[in-house]
């Protein structure tokens, strides 16, 4: 076997994983791979997202290296009041990359649960087990196209949210 090529990537993760290390790995690959991928477009979705490494500097320096024109993050969530103080990294971050990032928030009677995952055109990750951190990741073009649905209909009742400046007129 050959040693791996110096500033080479990790491959992305694929099938189950159980706990929260095995999570925020997953979660850190994958931010570190969206430039690789030359990703377009990442979806965050989450209720809260309390427990992502959101506001670590290392997501935050893998989001930068990622984020171009033309390239768009969507955030879903039930609500964004963890952002603030979990993750200001990312707040401020978001605040200079405002342009390629659509929040919406999706919460309320008879409403879809938000999905916690990510999904890439390639790739995906989805958290089934919150209180376990237990999930599955891969490429299968069936498992994508099924999150993406429901990160759609979670979409299509939501409203923007998370607003990259508190500014009032």
């Amino acid at each position: 076997m050959l040693p791996p090529e110096e500033g080479a990537s990790a491959p992305l993760p694929e099938g189950p994983f159980d706990g929260r290390q095995a999570f925020h790995a997953h979660l850190k690959t994958a931010m570190a791979e969206a430039a690789q991928q030359n990703w377009r477009e990442i979806v965050f979705s989450d209720p809260d997202f309390a427990d992502w490494p959101l506001g670590e500097r290392a997501a935050i320096e893998a989001l930068q290296a990622w984020a171009a024109s033309g390239r768009q993050l969507v955030l879903l969530a039930q609500h964004f009041r963890v952002f603030e103080r979990e993750h200001a990294r990312f707040v401020s971050w978001r605040q200079s990359w405002s342009h390629i990032i659509d929040a919406r928030a999706c919460h309320g009677p008879g409403l879809p649960l938000v999905p916690s995952a990510i999904w890439t055109p390639t790739w995906c990750l989805r958290r089934i087990d919150l209180d376990h951190d237990r999930g599955v990741c891969g490429t299968e073009p069936e498992r994508r196209r099924g999150l993406r649905e429901a990160i759609d209909e979670c979409l299509r009742h939501g409203r923007p949210a998370f607003p990259a400046s508190t500014l009032g007129l």
